[in-house]
């Protein structure tokens, strides 16, 4: 094999290796169900993002590929109201990443919660 085909290949092979790859699925109630479909990202899409919306019981879920600052745009307006439900989007960049989306909600939810009992707490104390 010549310089320039031996060349071709190799980057060839090596893209192939380091192309991000996400759970699948769209508006499914079961994280199982999306962790049995994968993708291989194409470019320009480097984050796999997931989307976890809830009301009351129900629940969706859509995994997918994006582009980091779309992800990222989605992540930063977190909505969740005091009863947990709203969206959630959360964004991740190595290889399958987005397995799980459960405990992240459960941390957001953490998150907003937490300021609003300290705010509580000082409003009350302030009375």
């Amino acid at each position: 094999m010549g310089i320039l085909p031996g060349l071709l290949f190799f980057l060839l092979s090596v893209h192939s290796v380091n192309t991000l790859k996400c759970y699948i699925c769209s508006s499914t109630v079961s994280n199982e169900y999306c962790n049995s479909n994968s993708d291989d990202c194409q470019a320009p899409l480097d984050t796999c993002m997931t989307t976890v919306s809830i009301s009351g019981d129900m629940k969706a879920i859509v995994k997918q590929c994006s582009d980091s600052q779309l992800c990222t745009g989605a992540a930063s307006s977190v909505s969740l109201d005091d009863n947990g439900d709203g969206t959630v989007v959360t964004c991740c960049s190595s290889r399958l990443c987005n397995y799980s989306a459960a405990p992240t909600i459960q941390l957001c939810t953490w998150l907003l919660t937490l300021p609003m009992c300290l705010l509580t707490i000082l409003i009350k104390q302030a009375d």
